[in-house]
């Protein structure tokens, strides 16, 4: 909720937007297209910190922890429909369901193959996600 707050209300957020979709109209409108560019990386990297300080005490530490988190992340974002913050979240919440739902009815061990499994499914079924729309073709 203050990520879709902070992308449609602020001001910062919604120059990001904008250096997203068309960074030469963005800095025609008067954005500092380098130093909004440069505050992405930083609240990414500040996200990532946040993300990582709310994991670490639940998983175990190795080198590959991340991978597997990042591609059930991935899956629950494509699930959802890809570039939807409200899908994203639905498609977490989904994807949760079905590994946990799927580790106490069939295996445990079975608990990660459902995730690509389900991810597979919505790629070959309907690749735009549960909330995602068509792209529009241009002319």
């Amino acid at each position: 909720l203050m990520l879709h707050y902070f992308f449609k209300k602020t001001l910062i957020g919604k120059a990001m937007r904008a250096t997203a979709v068309n960074r030469r109209a963005a800095a025609l409108a008067g954005i500092s297209v380098n130093r909004i560019t440069l505050f992405s990386f930083a609240f990414s990297g500040a996200l990532g910190a946040v993300a990582g300080i709310i994991i670490a005490p639940i998983s175990t530490t190795s080198y590959d922890t991340g991978i597997m988190l990042g591609l059930k992340g991935f899956a629950a974002a494509i699930l959802g429909g890809y570039g939807n913050f409200a899908g994203a979240i639905l498609g977490g919440i989904i994807l949760g369901l079905l590994e946990s739902l799927g580790a106490g009815l069939v295996s445990s061990q079975y608990k990660d193959a459902i995730a690509f499994f389900v991810l597979l499914l919505v790629l070959f079924l309907k690749p735009t996600g549960i909330m995602g729309y068509g792209e529009a073709e241009r002319v």
